[in-house]
């Protein structure tokens, strides 16, 4: 690099500007706990799965249960409020479900988004898809829950993380 080039331009601009980064924090958990059970008191109700409990969870959704925690509370009233995390495209994404009594969900909120791209997936009408829906419904992308292009990923794992949360409360919850 020539001397006189050096001269001119700073250290960082010689070694590439800094990446910014794109998580972003929604909503704590009392937050989303407002927002899907407005008026209601919480009592954590932390649950530890057993060996068993896992395998007839993937069992029943497809889908892989990473952790042996599950980070849930118990409504007033009855019903669930469930704290969970599935992989966008490249980072986690931390959404909360809330579940009536009966196991249907009431509503799902976006928590923390951390990819650069496809944050749609907080959008009110997308996420009102999943509500009412029971552990017998697909869940499945094209099929009961319609996909967001340029966040097809996001879609179909946070659809697949609802299907086991929703797998969860049939086997550990109720």
């Amino acid at each position: 690099m020539n001397s006189w080039i050096k001269i001119l331009l700073p250290p960082a601009a010689i070694i590439g500007p800094a990446v910014a980064g794109y998580a972003t924090t929604y909503l704590s958990v009392e937050q989303a706990q407002r927002a899907i059970f407005p008026g209601a008191s919480f009592t954590a109700a932390t649950v530890k799965l057993t060996a068993e409990q896992k395998k007839a969870i993937e069992t029943a959704s497809g889908v892989r249960q990473r952790s042996d925690e599950v980070k849930a509370w118990r409504v007033s009233g009855g019903g669930w409020l469930i704290v969970d995390e599935v992989i966008g495209k490249h980072e986690y994404i931390t959404f909360a479900v809330g579940l009536t009594a009966n196991g249907a969900v009431r509503g799902v909120e976006i928590m923390d988004y951390r990819e650069s791209y496809g944050g749609e997936v907080r959008d009110p009408k997308w996420r009102a898809q999943f509500t009412g829906k029971t552990k017998a419904a697909p869940l499945k992308l094209d099929d009961d829950i319609k996909n967001i292009s340029g966040a097809t990923l996001s879609s179909r794992h946070i659809a697949e993380g609802v299907r086991r949360l929703l797998a969860i409360h049939a086997v550990a919850l109720q």
